[in-house]
């Protein structure tokens, strides 16, 4: 019996412990309160829809009229040649961009960690973060006239060290096509993909540098052993997000 007691004890602790715990942050409750809100309603409330996978869908009949069809659609979809295609370039193109952009914002804000001068640094910073503010319709013009056949600056200077003897239809050949679609996202995207690095940077004790130096580590050491595993945690946080990603290629650039 005492044992029993002890038990409804504890969970009324508990209960009252949890209520107190809500009254203490009930303005922070009230301030997310919208965004969960919103994120039902816009984001799980039309998982309903899905059920449109497993039906014969004909409009004007209501959801639970519509004739059921199991995985018939799903098999229609993967017996498609085209569906399987787009599958691999939507993954290829992904990969593609992930890794370009990974690689050149962690090797750019590892740069400008390194950079004394704060003058030109802050003027890099921001020339750097321009063109995330750009939207694709206007970076796509850019590159369309820098891989011009006409005017481009890529096929004049290739011809002008006579690398190449007439130019080159970047956009016409499929081999090229991809690479244009990862450098351009590239281009768009590091400047604003190294802040969160600078940033973890930034957190990272002024200490072990200058014991690094005083033990004769070179820069190149210094960055291997100290500013990379420094900011590990931050890597492996923002590629697990945007793996999640993976599958959203998205249709500006294309």
């Amino acid at each position: 019996m005492d044992a029993a007691k002890d038990v409804v004890v504890k969970k009324e602790k508990k209960k009252k412990t949890l209520a107190t715990r809500i009254w203490q942050q009930k303005e922070l409750i009230l301030i997310a309160l919208p965004f969960v809100i919103y994120i039902l309603v816009f984001n799980y409330a039309p998982l309903v829809g899905w059920t449109m996978a497993f039906q014969k869908y004909k409009p004007g009949l209501g959801m639970f009229e519509q004739e059921w069809v199991g995985l018939a659609n799903f098999k229609q979809l993967f017996s498609d040649s085209s569906f399987i295609r787009v599958i691999r370039n939507t993954i290829s193109m992904s990969i593609i961009n992930l890794s370009l952009s990974f690689f050149f914002s962690i090797t750019f804000a590892v740069m400008l960690n390194e950079l004394k001068n704060k003058s030109i640094k802050k003027v890099i910073q921001t020339v750097s973060y321009l063109p995330h503010f750009l939207s694709w319709i206007i970076v796509t013009g850019i590159v369309l006239d820098v891989l011009s056949t006409e005017t481009g600056v890529i096929n004049q200077l290739l011809m002008t060290f006579n690398f190449i003897d007439q130019p080159i239809n970047f956009l016409a050949d499929p081999k090229y096509f991809w690479w244009i679609v990862g450098f351009s996202n590239v281009w768009k995207s590091t400047g604003w993909g190294s802040i969160i690095y600078l940033s973890a940077m930034s957190s990272i004790n002024d200490e072990l540098y200058e014991a690094a130096e005083m033990d004769g580590a070179s820069r190149l050491r210094k960055i291997w052993h100290i500013t990379l595993p420094g900011i590990k945690p931050t890597i492996f946080i923002l590629l697990l997000i945007n793996i999640g990603n993976i599958m959203n290629a998205g249709f500006e650039v294309q």
